[in-house]
């Protein structure tokens, strides 16, 4: 591809808009390589860890076109409307329904821009797990690890969106004993639904690293593991006769009024009802 900089003009700089488009920036596409491209070619650098210099060469080509095939496949992996009817139709349930649970539990989306699934990583989730593995979490607390185990549940050390990645890692990289992997990665919500791994065994995975492997799939994956869960805790009743509280109660957690859940779920159903 030929190297494009800040003020070139043709085709090629049309196709470059194109991919920055199609990976999110805000760039007005033509065949001129104005202001907007040179800013948002140096975000994409700074991000990916390339030269910061405006000038899209070899490698910044290289990792921009990787990227557009990332978004491609991300794009594959999502839900469509239909995928949505054809459950609320198993289940018998409103459609308004199941998008509000998808909409408060991961905004929609059940996969980061990288590919990978959407996660939250629970420290004292992990501490807890820990525990049912008869280890002692206190053997494994220090200064470096007090982001990603505590006994208790701390908000403040949500990083979000790929970040949570590196907690989630550094949890499982305390130790070469498989039973810290597996508690790590039991300690995490996954997917569209955010459905903690811990779970895995509920609801008919033979591991927790089956059910990983099949959150990485695609979002009609993240929906079959929701309805296993809502058949396994008997939720299906609540949805169905939208008994918000009941419901925030069973798939949150007792702590689901201090986060005001019940009411996001009615406020998200109410949108989606009246579309």
């Amino acid at each position: 591809m030929k190297t494009l900089r800040y003020r070139s003009r043709g085709e090629e700089v049309n196709f470059l808009e194109q991919i920055l488009v199609k990976l999110g920036y805000n760039v007005f596409v033509s065949n001129y390589f104005g202001k907007d491209t040179d800013t948002s070619i140096r975000d994409f650098q700074q991000k990916n860890n390339l030269v910061i210099d405006g000038i899209v060469g070899l490698k910044t080509w290289t990792k921009l076109i990787s990227a557009e095939q990332s978004s491609l496949e991300y794009q594959d992996k999502l839900l469509s409307e239909q995928d949505l009817i054809d459950f609320s139709v198993q289940y018998d349930l409103e459609l308004a329904s199941v998008k509000a649970v998808n909409e408060i539990e991961s905004n929609g989306k059940g996969f980061l821009i990288d590919g990978r699934p959407k996660i939250l990583f629970e420290g004292h989730v992990f501490w807890k797990q820990l525990k049912k593995a008869n280890l002692n979490p206190e053997d494994y607390q220090t200064e470096f690890t007090k982001n990603v185990l505590h006994p208790s549940p701390n908000r403040d050390n949500y990083v979000g969106g790929s970040r949570e990645y590196d907690r989630l890692e550094k949890a499982a990289g305390m130790s070469d004993l498989p039973a810290i992997h597996n508690a790590a990665y039991a300690s995490a919500s996954w997917g569209a639904f955010q459905i903690m791994g811990y779970h895995y065994k509920n609801l008919g995975y033979s591991s927790i690293d089956a059910f990983v492997s099949r959150m990485y799939e695609d979002e009609g994956k993240h929906l079959e593991a929701f309805g296993k869960f809502l058949e396994a805790n008997n939720l299906v009743r609540h949805l169905k006769s939208k008994n918000w509280e009941a419901f925030a109660k069973g798939y949150n957690g007792s702590g689901y009024k201090k986060y005001k859940y019940h009411t996001k779920l009615k406020k998200a159903y109410d949108k989606y009802k009246n579309l």
